[in-house]
């Protein structure tokens, strides 16, 4: 493969403004194009549900690069350029503004979308974007009512900040615990009671049939009324311009473990990007921001023909009132796993291991802090197939140094 002259990267999100620092870093000469539908520069979204809503994040934190980093760089950043098409043959894509770009090589680093219930559009949150963030910043001030649909991760993180802030905050879901489908009974209890604790009301087992601007209809006939409505129910990989230029698909733009997708001449990163996983044994698509972080450069380098096999962990984290959170490894969904505790759940300062069979598929660090390394490493041997002693496993007096199989 030739180095390419001209490389379009269609998202500037943190994947594609990655991408476009590790090109240069890699030696990169030719003309890079970095086209954001957004009116911002690329930008960090963690803090948006964290640090920017509760007010302890400086507006200029989350942004990827300085502002002139871009010029600095020889990196053609244009802001609110949507791409509406690619035409694969002639190797150029397409915005709304009627400018065609041409590559050699491209990049779909065009991220996930909220999903958002029919008949809400006009009223009702969602939370993706800066201005979503800062939007929602106003609505939730001291002894506001808000409701949020859903009990995911940005669910979740929202009602801390909310209530951290004097909000009034009730938590609708048809599930009977927060976050349940990931963590488990157990662990998702362990949310549930950290959020009753600090004020936040649930509402489980129970769906909203209507959102009103000044009220939520449950399906038991309950009105909840609200100054706001944040829907917050997963969401769903940008990657409509993929399917209309007949990549393949399949919730996200398919790619292998290069990020290569069925056209050698794109690429895809980041939350839309579904990667056949050589370590996982499976195609998965991750919506967190260690992905996006790692995603942009590995395809940068594959690009310029120096990719590896991508073989990063899923890795997440989360900060909700005094409890702070990190998450490596996949339990495909029905995979039986057994629960292994070391430490004090009830305190809130424990290591979470989830076991397929005897070998380690997951592990969460509650408010224990410096054992991320650790945790992977026992992930990786139980993937390649090594078992691990689980008494000594549960037994916080056993440096976890001492644990991975075959060390």
């Amino acid at each position: 493969m030739s180095e390419p002259e001209s490389i379009v990267i269609a998202g500037a999100g943190l994947a594609g403004a990655k991408a476009a620092e590790t090109l240069r870093t890699e030696g990169f000469g030719g003309r890079i194009t970095l086209l954001g539908s957004e009116l911002l520069r690329p930008y960090e979204r963690p803090p948006l549900s964290k640090g920017l809503l509760l007010g302890t994040t400086g507006p200029d934190e989350p942004f990827v690069h300085a502002a002139s980093w871009y010029p600095d760089n020889a990196v053609d950043l244009r802001l609110g350029a949507v791409v509406t098409g690619i035409d694969r043959a002639a190797r150029v894509v397409h915005t709304a503004s009627g400018e065609d770009v041409g590559y050699d090589r491209l990049l779909l680093a065009t991220g996930a979308m909220p999903r958002r219930p029919a008949g809400a559009e006009t009223f009702a949150h969602t939370f993706r974007t800066r201005e979503d963030s800062d939007r929602f910043h106003a609505a939730i001030e001291k002894n506001a009512r808000l409701v949020i649909v859903g009990a995911g991760w940005i669910g979740m993180e929202v009602a801390a900040a909310a209530r951290q802030r004097g909000a009034h905050v009730t938590v609708v879901t048809p599930d009977r615990l927060p976050l349940r489908k990931v963590l488990g009974d157990t662990v998702a209890q362990v949310f549930a009671d950290l959020h009753r604790e600090h004020g936040v009301e649930f509402r489980f087992g129970a769906h909203a049939t209507e959102i009103l601007p000044d009220r939520v209809v449950l399906d038991d006939g309950t009105t909840l009324a609200a100054d706001a409505v944040l829907v917050a129910i997963g969401a769903v990989p940008n990657d409509a311009l993929a399917v209309e230029a007949g990549l393949a698909t399949g919730d996200g733009v398919h790619v292998d473990a290069l990020h290569t997708t069925s056209d050698p001449a794109i690429f895809a990163a980041g939350d839309v990007a579904a990667v056949d996983h050589p370590l996982l044994g499976a195609r998965i698509r991750v919506e967190h921001w260690a992905n996006a972080l790692d995603s942009g450069p590995a395809a940068a380098r594959a690009m310029l023909g120096r990719g590896t096999p991508w073989d990063r962990l899923p890795f997440f984290f989360t900060d909700q009132f005094d409890l702070g959170m990190e998450y490596a490894g996949h339990v495909p969904p029905g995979t039986e796993t057994r629960l292994v505790v070391r430490g004090d759940l009830a305190r809130r300062e424990a290591i979470v291991f989830w076991l397929a069979g005897d070998r380690v598929a997951a592990g969460m660090n509650l408010n224990v802090w410096d054992v991320q390394d650790q945790i992977q490493d026992l992930i990786r041997a139980g993937l390649a197939g090594r078992a691990v002693d689980l008494a000594r496993l549960s037994d916080e007096s056993v440096p976890l140094t001492e644990l991975v199989p075959g060390s």
